[in-house]
This record gives structure tokens, C-alpha cells and sequence, in this order.
């Protein structure tokens, strides 16, 4: 007999009508009188299976009474598109195996808080919202590698213990290594020089770690980095790339996941931001601009916010008089079960609503008051990072940054010699920097002093100091927080969705 199995994603290669053959996991049931509707799932997408006693005969049917949640099936049927079923098909069954019964699934339909879910995180991840993260986060890896490998980059692995630190030792994992102390990497980009010297242009994509106790959403113990380095590579050429990488990487996973978009409901124009040319703003500009001492395109950041404030009591008003119609409407039991059950799914969505609106209207005096009295000097804040982009509506790029703030290898800008060669791109709807690099610094002499500023151990240096003393060139690179960039791809509330068992400061399992 002829091979029918398919994946779900490769339906739309089938035939109308084609008898196709399907492995997976009941995601979803509901029963009506001689039919049982099945959302299937297997890996690669969801479809309507239905069950019928008239094709499958009493005894089989009887079967499909122990379908419970995430019991695993063989399902043979005829396909059938149809838009308005799961997924836009549906399986006529013709005949079905059950592989396994699943016991009382702990992840039901009702709302679970989220620390029972992140302790259900192997669970968790075959939920459809989770599903589509996952496909958008495997679209990217592979856009990245392809944007690289057409351009001649050569990838290559920095370790991931190390002897030294790349920028700040107080965040790193220290583990014992023998008779001696190593650490978990924090970044792989001092290896990257020198793999820049040896290939010309390279790129690392690999776990990172840092130590830092943050409980902010923006933040990981362990995540994933992309960290290219290009050899006769200045800070404009590196904000090239930077910008055309972005812009490659979007729009590949746009035309790739548009079912996993679709499940999350994302609004895809403001991804498109990215077509865009992205503003390049000076670090000194920039505290103008949140100073509301300079404006952008007539508008200040204080004028801005204070406009959103007004916009959000109006919209508060409105949608708690929503409610208040959407729960009458649901209470009224003179209407069908239908309408009812309409409008408090919809009065529900509306409460979520106004949760953001009155956080909106907490948030936003807040930012008011610390962009206005903003200290040149200072690295930016997260809602820093998200006035500056609210006034631009695309990604940004910061550059020239004070020399203070940033890591001691960051090459000096000579027509500015307290400013440092660097750049920030911080994403829009409040998603802040995903991407931060720069030039690095080629004066042997002036990185001795920062070493020993920054009490490094010097020693542990001296391979990278080599880099300097043997064929010295300028160059540049940057690193790309896989993690950051799935968060404003996919509208994350919280970075610990973007990755798929989430490590951070309270959490190790599972």
C-alpha cells in the first residue's frame, strides 16, 4: 500500500479529496450526536479531524470516547479544505489507531497562573500560543544563518567557559575547572576578534550567561546570542549591516510563519516599521530628545506623553462602559446561550484592556518625569529606550555613547575623545535594545589602561592583546539577543516565552 502519511503543513501540497494519513496529538475535542470533532496537532500544524458513527461503524466509534487531551493518534482520512475549520482543513476520518490515552492533562482550558505553568513548562510548550513562538524563534535562527551564509560569513564557536571576562566580571558564573576558576561565558565576542583575523568575516551563535539577579521581563541568566565581527570594518559599515540584517531577518519570518502570526494575533505593519531607513541619533541628541529639549517632527516627548495620557482616560471611559453593556448582555438570560456566552468572552477581553490602559496611565507620568530630568552620562533606562522609539515608530540606532558606560574594548571616537564608538538598536512598542555593538578598540596602550581601570587581570588577556600586536586592523562587530529580538517580533509580554525552558534568577527547573 502506497505511503500517505503527511505532516499537517504539507496538506496544502494534497489533493481535494486525497486520502492522507496523519500522527499526532488530540489538542481539543467536543462531541455532538454521532460526531466527534477532534483540533489535531502534530508539530507542524493544527486541522479539524471529524469522527463519525455512520463512516466508522459503532465499535470504532465508541473508541473515540477515550480521546482525552494530548492522547496520540493515527488518523487516515480524506482531506478537505475549508477556511472556516482549524487551520483551513479538515480530515474526514476513514479509519484511526490510537497510539496512547493520555491521563488527566494538569494544563486545562482554564486560566493557570504563571508560575504553574513555567513549572509545566515541558507541558506548556505544546500549547498553540507556545507552538507559534517556537515556529517564529526556529524561522529566525534560520533567517540569521542564511542572511550570514549569503554574505560570506564564516560561522564559527567561541567557547563557552572561559578564563576572562568580556565586559562586566561581576555577572559572571564562576564554576571550579580542575584546580583552577573558569567562567560561564557572558559573550563571545573577544573570541570573535580573533576569529575575525583569521576568516576576515565571522559570526558565533551561541548560549550566553550572565549572573545579574534582574526580575525585570527583559532579562535571562541564559540566552541566546548571535555575535558577528568583521575585519576593516568601521562603525558606519557596522550599522550597515546591522540595519540590513534586521530588515532581511523580519521580513524572511513574515513570509515563513504566517499561521504561527496568525495565532498570535500580531499586528504585522508594525513589523513592517523595519522597511523603513532607520534614524541614526547621537547619544548627546538623544537626552535632548528625551529632554523634550529638541523635537521630532514638531513633536516633544513630553508633548507626546501627554497626549497619550488624554487618549488613554478617554479610551478608560469607553471601555468600562463597554463592559458594563458586555456583562448586561451576558446576563440576560432571555437571549441564546450563544449571544451570552459572546459577550462575556468579550467582556472578558475588554477587562484585559483596560488591566493595560490603567497600567498605561500609570506608566506613562512615570516616564514623563524621568525622561524630563534625564542626567547626561547615564546609560538609558527601559522606558527611556521606549519614549525615544514611541516618537520615531521604527527601530533606532543610538551611537557615540559616553565612554564611561560602555565595555572597556569599545574603540574612542578621536573627534570626541569622551565618547566611545558604539552603537545601540532598540526596537519599538516598548521592546528597547535587541542589538549593541561597535568599533573595537585598536590602541594596545589604551586597552592596557582599561584593564587595569576595570581590575581585570591583565594576564588573562594577553591572547587578546596579541590581536593588537600581530596584524592590527580596525573592526567592528555587534550582538544580536536572539530572546530580545522574539519578544518585539512576537509582542511577548515577558522574555521567558521567547526561549524554550527559561532560566532566570528564581528559576532552574524543569
Amino acid at each position: 500500500m502506497k505511503n500517505t502519511f503527511k505532516t499537517i503543513h504539507s496538506l496544502n501540497q494534497s489533493a481535494e479529496g486525497s486520502i492522507v494519513e496523519l500522527r499526532g496529538w488530540v489538542a481539543g475535542r467536543r462531541d455532538s450526536k454521532g460526531l466527534c470533532f477532534v483540533v489535531f496537532r502534530d508539530g507542524s500544524g493544527y486541522c479539524q479531524c471529524v469522527f463519525s458513527k455512520e463512516q466508522l461503524g459503532e465499535e470504532l466509534f465508541e473508541q473515540t470516547k477515550s480521546f482525552s487531551l494530548e492522547s496520540s493518534l493515527i488518523v487516515r482520512g480524506s482531506l478537505h479544505f475549508d477556511e472556516r475549520q482549524e487551520g483551513g482543513k479538515e480530515i474526514q476520518v476513514q479509519s484511526f489507531e490510537i497510539i496512547s490515552v493520555s491521563e488527566e492533562y494538569p494544563i486545562s482550558k482554564k486560566a493557570h497562573g504563571t508560575d504553574f505553568l513555567l513549572s509545566q513548562r515541558h507541558l506548556w510548550l505544546r500549547s498553540k500560543r507556545q507552538w507559534a513562538i517556537m515556529q517564529i524563534r526556529n524561522a529566525t535562527v534560520f533567517a540569521i544563518h542564511k542572511f550570514f551564509q549569503e554574505r560570506e560569513f564564516v560561522q564559527m564557536d567561541a567557547p563557552i567557559l572561559s578564563s576572562n571576562a568580556a565586559e562586566n566580571s561581576t555577572e559572571l558564573f564562576a564554576t571550579e575547572y580542575f584546580d583552577r576558576s573558569a567562567f560561564l561565558s557572558q559573550s563571545g565576542q573577544l573570541y570573535g576578534e580573533a576569529m575575525a583575523m583569521a576568516q576576515g568575516k565571522i559570526y558565533t551563535f551561541g548560549p550566553t550567561f550572565r549572573a545579574e539577579k534582574s526580575k525585570t521581563r527583559r532579562h535571562l541568566t541564559e540566552f541566546w546570542m548571535m555575535e558577528p565581527e568583521m575585519a576593516f570594518y568601521d562603525l558606519d559599515m557596522n550599522m550597515d549591516l546591522i540595519e540590513e540584517m534586521l530588515r532581511y531577518i523580519v521580513n524572511d519570518v513574515m513570509g515563513r510563519c504566517p499561521e504561527a502570526f496568525q495565532v498570535l494575533g500580531r499586528n504585522l505593519e508594525a513589523l513592517q516599521s523595519v522597511n523603513q531607513i532607520f534614524p541614526r541619533i547621537p547619544y548627546d541628541l538623544a537626552v535632548q530628545i528625551l529632554r523634550s529639549e529638541v523635537d521630532v517632527n514638531g513633536i516633544t516627548a513630553k508633548s507626546y506623553l501627554e497626549g497619550e495620557i488624554k487618549k488613554e482616560v478617554a479610551r478608560q471611559k469607553e471601555v468600562m462602559l463597554e463592559i458594563e453593556e458586555r456583562e448586561l448582555a451576558a446576563n440576560d438570560m432571555n437571549s441564546k446561550k450563544g449571544v451570552r456566552n459572546f459577550n462575556r468572552n468579550k467582556a472578558d477581553s475588554l477587562k484585559n484592556d483596560l488591566k493595560q490602559i490603567e497600567e498605561n496611565l500609570r506608566n506613562y507620568p512615570k516616564w514623563l518625569d524621568s525622561a524630563s530630568n534625564f542626567s547626561h552620562g547615564e546609560d538609558f533606562g527601559g522606558s527611556d529606550e521606549t519614549v525615544l522609539t514611541m516618537l520615531y515608530g521604527c527601530p533606532i540606532m543610538v551611537y557615540r555613547w559616553p565612554k564611561a558606560i560602555k565595555a572597556f574594548y569599545m574603540k574612542v571616537d578621536p573627534d570626541y575623545p569622551d565618547y566611545a564608538k558604539g552603537v545601540d538598536v532598540l526596537a519599538p512598542e516598548g521592546y528597547g535594545e535587541i542589538v549593541g555593538g561597535g568599533e573595537r578598540e585598536t590602541d594596545i596602550d589604551y586597552l592596557l589602561e582599561q584593564i587595569e581601570r576595570h581590575d581585570l587581570p591583565q594576564n588573562a588577556y594577553q591572547w587578546y592583546l596579541d590581536l593588537r600586536r600581530y596584524g592590527n586592523v580596525p573592526h567592528s562587530g555587534f550582538g544580536l539577543g536572539l530572546e530580545r529580538l522574539l519578544c518585539w517580533i512576537c509582542k511577548l509580554e515577558h522574555i521567558r516565552e521567547a526561549i524554550p525552558f527559561p532560566r532566570t534568577s528564581q528559576r532552574l527547573e524543569p
